[in-house]
Parts: C-alpha cells; structure tokens; sequence
C-alpha cells in the first residue's frame, strides 16, 4: 500500500465515522414526540416532558454544528497538508523526537481547544441556560479552562514524553513498555482521581453527621462494606443536575454525592443510589473494568507495534520526514473501526454490570426507593427515556430508564 491509497483511507475513515453518528442521531430523532407516551405517564408529566424534547432537539442541532466544524477542520488539513505543516514548523523548533511530539500535539490540541471555545460557550451559556441547568459563572469557566490546559501539559506532555522516550530506546519490545507505563498510569489514577484531580475543580466535603450518614454507614456495615470516606461535592458550582459516583481501590475508595442530587432526593432514596453504587464494587465491576480497559489498551500498543516504524504512515500526512508523532496522528484514525468494535463492547458490558448493581440495591435494600430515585433524576436531568434502540447499542454506558425500572420489577 502506498501512501496516497492510505491518504484516501484516512478520509474514507473521517467520513464514515461522521456520518454513522449522524445516522444515529436521526435514528434516535424519529422516537421523540410532542405528545407524551403512555409508558412514560407517572414519570413525566406533559409539561416537562415536552420540555425534555425540547432539550433533546437543541442539544442534536448543536451537535449536529460543533460535530460538522469539526469534520471540515481535520478534512481541510488533510486536503491542505495542515498536519505537514505543522510538523514542518516544529522541526524547525526542534528535531528532538520528544520536544518535536510535544510542539505538534500540543499545537494541534491548544489550537483545537481555542477554535472549539464558541461551542463551549453557546453549549453553557445559551443552551444549559435556556433549560434551567447552568450554573457555571465567567470565572469559573476561565479557570476551569486554564486548570485543563495546566493538567493536560503536566500528565499529557510527561506522559507523551515518557512515550515517545521508550519508542526511542526499546525497538520491539516497545508496545509492552509503555503498556506497562499505561497500565500504571492508569490504576494511578482510578485509585487517586478524587484526592489529586477532582480538588482542583470542586470543593468535596465529608459528609457531615446526621441522618443520612448514619443510614449510609447502617448500609455498609450491613453489607461488610468498609467505607470511611463520604463526600460531598459542590456539583451546583456548574450545573443544576445531579449525580453521584464510586471511585478509587482499596482504603482509596470513596462514594462522591453531589449536593444537587442530596436537595432532591429522600434519605431512602440516598441511600438506595448509594447501595447501587456499593453493588458495583461488591461485584467487583470496578476491577473488571480497569483490567478490560487495561487489555484494551495492550491490544491498542500490540496493533500499533507493527505500523509506528513504517514512513508510509507519516507520508500519508503530506510530511517528508517520517515522526513517532505523524504516525501516532495516522494510525489513531486508522485505528477507528476496532476501537468502535471494543466499544460496543465496553457498553455492552457495562450495561449489564448496571443492572446488576441495580438487582444487588434491590435485593440488599429497597427496590422501590431506587426506582423512585433514578425516575427524580431523569426527570430533573430532562433524559430522553425513548432513545432508539440502535442509538442505546452504541453510545449507552447505562440502561434506558424503563428498561431499568422493568429489571428492578422483576
């Protein structure tokens, strides 16, 4: 194969993905309606039922928008040989591989990350504040930005770097080094996310004594979960929706409530979300999902072992010199129709694990006040509860509402 072929490839490869996911979306917009559905009385009313159409319709034209800038960007870099380009004035930087990755990644990411401003900004401002959600101020979105750019050059750039420094000195053998490096990266932050990442976005508190830690702490001992750490997280600082999380391994684990979903919810309900939460690692859901993700990413570094050396890839870039980077850029599109595959999977997988940690609330505490709970959420959050089936395959990480509510029945 030479490089013009690939070069066709690549953007058969950026169409295709583009047009499937807007296939999807269409799919997904037959099933909305103006009149509420029968299997939806007792949940919506008519109101906010419309109200979530609404919402739904306007998040699909924004995305249909800030998706079609986005094809058209990388398209015209491939028609104009953008990726070349800047690959060229890197090197007149520097030829060093690593310093010569991080000049091309991080501008290629910072420059993204400016030109995709706009939508942030209509996403937040406009269309989470016609809804009723937003809560994000000026400032906060300025210093989340600068907090995104800091995080991403201190891991991103030492993590690349670290990368490309084995590519440089491990032949081979490199696809099992940096798996090794991925791997303790990886388990570095599923243990410490909350206590290193998450504080320099929000504000998490313990969860103060009361009537709801003490239900929670009844619960876990009932169930032989050693659990010390309960937070609160200042989820309102952004949003009016609401959500709570498990996170971390071993005397690292916490369970995260956001203050949104504690005014919302009854202290049963609470407690029922957090059983939920509880079943995921009382089944051991946490592990399997890192060690799936952790095969992943091997599979991902093996594949990519035996493309990385070969120029053709940077070539079908426009560059004239071939680089670690260029072929990082070429193969992760390349790479496209398996990681589509693995996902499908990953959700398949994780939808199920959500019905499980469903049953084990259900059996261990009270169905009926889990039901209650994830029925207050979708409504406060406007879910789309009639997603259409194809739609639910390949992006749902969860079970749709009724589908949940009918296996909590059962």
């Amino acid at each position: 194969m030479d490089a013009h072929v690939l070069y066709k490839i690549i953007i058969a490869f950026v169409i295709a993905e583009f047009l499937i996911e807007r296939v999807l979306e269409y799919l997904n917009a037959t099933y909305w309606s103006n009149i509420l559905p029968v299997e939806l009385e007792g949940i919506y009313d008519e109101e906010k039922y419309k109200k979530s159409q609404d919402y739904e319709k306007s998040k699909q034209r924004f995305t249909l928008i800030s998706s079609s800038f986005s094809l058209a960007l990388i398209l015209l870099m491939l028609f104009f040989n953008g990726f070349a380009f800047i690959d060229h004035w890197a090197r007149g930087v520097s030829e060093n591989p690593i310093l010569l990755a991080l000049i091309f990644f991080g501008v290629l990411a910072f420059a993204m990350d400016i030109l995709n401003i706009p939508f942030d900004l209509y996403q937040i401002f406009v269309i989470e504040e016609k809804f009723g959600f937003n809560k994000t101020t000026p400032k906060v979105f300025i210093l989340d930005k600068l907090k995104s750019w800091l995080l991403t050059l201190i891991l991103g750039g030492g993590l690349l770097s670290l990368i490309v420094w084995i590519y440089t000195i491990s032949g081979s053998s490199f696809w099992l080094i940096a798996w090794g490096v991925f791997a303790a990266f990886m388990i570095f932050i599923t243990m410490f996310y909350s206590s290193l990442i998450v504080p320099l976005f929000n504000k998490q508190t313990p969860l103060e004594e009361g009537e709801l830690r003490t239900a929670i702490e009844e619960f876990a001992k009932k169930t032989n979960f050693n659990l010390q750490n309960i937070f609160v997280i200042d989820g309102s600082k952004r949003s009016s929706k609401a959500n709570a999380y498990f996170s971390g391994l071993g005397p690292k684990k916490r369970i995260v409530l956001f203050d949104t979903l504690i005014k919302d919810h009854t202290v049963e309900e609470l407690v029922a979300v957090l059983a939920h939460e509880i079943g995921h690692y009382k089944k051991k859901h946490t592990l399997s999902g890192l060690g799936l993700s952790l095969l992943q990413t091997g599979l991902m570094l093996f594949i990519l072992s035996f493309f990385i050396g070969n120029p053709i890839l940077s070539e079908a870039l426009g560059a004239q010199k071939a680089g670690f980077h260029l072929g990082i850029l070429t193969f992760g599109i390349l790479y496209t129709p398996i990681s589509l595959i693995l996902g499908l999977f990953t959700n398949m997988l994780s939808r199920v694990n959500e019905y499980a940690a469903d049953t084990f609330a259900k059996e261990q505490y009270n169905g009926e006040a889990l039901a209650l709970a994830l029925k207050k959420l979708s409504v406060n959050n406007l879910s789309n509860l009639r997603p259409h089936p194809a739609y639910v395959f390949f992006y749902y990480s969860h079970p749709p509402l009724l589908a949940r509510l009918k296996n909590i029945e059962k």
